[in-house]
């Protein structure tokens, strides 16, 4: 069974119970990660590992994962405004394929459009310094990113 999930229904099957999730903003220098409670009804910014090699980087996300325990993985999937998927979503989706390697958990994907967007508005809106700022941005549109699956598995279980 593949561990990779484009729909996220079929992640949320393929989630075991009381198992928390972690969300993972991808970027070229950072992977901002947020996790979620076990009742998987809210995200928190967790930290940002600044990217090396993925060997590496992988290393630094499972130890993350396997200290909390975490269940499934989320993935943000770096659309174009239009919906098309371009070099970033490939490269998104690359990582996520080598990461199934790794690890037997399931990796879902999340349209991430406009979450850093979100996650810098949010900080501005709690008046964060300039330098605090770039150093949250990544893990705070991680969970941008997080609860706005949790939201979308919160409607799926209520059916």
């Amino acid at each position: 069974m593949s561990t990779l999930h484009d729909d996220i229904g079929n992640f949320a099957a393929a989630l075991p119970p009381m198992r928390a999730v972690a969300g993972l903003d991808l970027g070229d220098k950072t992977i901002g990660v947020a996790v979620s409670d076990r009742m998987l009804s809210i995200a928190s910014p967790l930290q940002t590992i600044r990217r090396k090699k993925f060997g590496l980087d992988a290393a630094a996300l499972l130890a993350i994962l396997d200290a909390r325990e975490i269940g499934g993985i989320i993935l943000g999937l770096p659309r174009n405004m239009d919906g098309t998927e371009g070099p970033r979503c490939q490269s998104t989706r690359a990582f996520a394929r080598n990461l199934s390697r790794l690890t037997d958990r399931p990796i879902g994907f999340w349209d991430e459009r406009l979450s850093t967007v979100a996650a810098e508005r949010a900080l501005l809106e709690a008046d964060t310094s300039r330098r605090r700022r770039a150093e949250v941005i990544d893990h705070v549109a991680a969970g941008v990113i997080l609860q706005g699956a949790l939201d979308r598995l919160a409607v799926l279980r209520r059916g």
